[in-house]
């Protein structure tokens, strides 16, 4: 699967708008900030982007930032005017004429910037502790559209938790499935290449980043991919695909399900770009001044991460008032007293 990447992505693809699918982010949907970054990076890179989400998360002033699966550097050299001097971004890839395209630019950004503060190393995904990196060191990692593409998901997974530092998070954007890919589709080299062959279901996904550490993974948007290709379509076994950004906080001791703990915060609107609310994931947009009740694990995101400053914080955990309503889960015992109730199999 390595090789048939690296050719896919090194040889087959000579641009985003060879690609088959509607993955690939519109540049010109992109928030206003983002343009403003995007616009001062070498047209080279920004032709061969091959991502399908946004993945440059707020407050990285000053932070060591790993991208993963880099490929020509867009986003890096995004994140690395966020960072700033005194923030680095380090970029690992294993198609070596894409890390070209990103090395043979790396001046140029320098000189537009003001600083440099990039790197790019060659290795796999699945393989971070080969490479020069320092365990815990990262404050956040990113990736766009590439942990499909691994034949090995769960030690990408490991690999992440290992370098972040408690407190940093995995902010991704990839593709996923509404079901389990059928080998059919799993072995087809264009659908592979699509990022669409190694797209995993959704709920497996979430067992791995338990499995890995994560264990309160949260969906920040999603959107469904189409097939643009009418060639490729029928190939696709009737599978749905989506393309989905997480969250993913680097915190021991998390709990397995939204608890209520009786915890508030309150956003004080000081987060650049987001003055009025801050989302920090899908069900989770924090208005600006208004008292919002959390669980406990949104509450230990908030409070034990870079975003802490940027809130009040209301109530600890001394209380507990049973499962969060609305999370998902509800109390499973019925309310109607014992022997009044139907008899027979469930």
């Amino acid at each position: 699967m390595h090789e048939l990447v690296k050719d896919y992505y090194g040889k087959q693809l000579s641009g985003s708008a060879d690609l088959k699918t509607s993955a690939c982010c519109d540049a010109s949907s992109a928030p206003a900030w983002l343009k403003s970054l995007l616009a001062r990076i070498h047209p080279e890179v920004l032709e061969r982007y091959y991502g399908c989400g946004l993945v440059c998360p707020p407050l990285l002033e000053g932070c060591r930032v790993l991208d993963l699966g880099s490929g020509s550097g867009r986003d890096v050299y995004a994140l690395a005017q966020m960072a700033g001097p005194k923030g680095e971004v380090v970029g690992v890839d294993m198609t070596d004429e894409q890390l070209a395209v990103a090395e043979r630019h790396r001046t140029w950004h320098a000189e537009c910037f003001g600083f440099a503060n990039v790197r790019f190393l060659s290795g796999y995904i699945e393989r971070l502790d080969e490479l020069d990196l320092e365990p815990g060191s990262f404050d956040v990692i990113v990736s766009n559209c590439v942990v499909n593409l691994s034949p090995d998901k769960e030690a990408v997974l490991r690999g992440v938790q290992r370098l972040l530092k408690p407190g940093g998070k995995f902010y991704f954007s990839d593709v996923y499935a509404d079901r389990r890919v059928p080998e059919s589709v799993k072995n087809d080299p264009v659908l592979y290449g699509e990022c669409l062959g190694g797209a995993l279901y959704w709920n497996d996904f979430l067992r791995l980043s338990r499995a890995a550490g994560f264990t309160d993974p949260r969906l920040v948007e999603d959107r469904p991919l189409a097939i643009t290709d009418p060639a490729l379509l029928p190939r696709t076994a009737g599978v749905r695909f989506f393309s989905a950004t997480y969250r993913l906080f680097n915190l021991d001791g998390l709990e397995s399900d939204c608890e209520d703990h009786g915890q508030a915060v309150i956003y004080r609107g000081t987060i650049p770009e987001h003055a009025h609310a801050f989302a920090l994931d899908k069900h989770h947009r924090i208005e600006v001044g208004r008292v919002f009740p959390v669980c406990g694990n949104t509450y230990r995101m908030l409070k034990e991460s870079r975003l802490a400053p940027h809130f009040d914080f209301i109530g600890d955990f001394t209380r507990h008032y049973g499962i969060f309503q609305g999370c998902g889960k509800a109390l499973p015992f019925g309310e109607t007293p014992a022997g009044e109730e139907d008899c027979g199999c469930c």
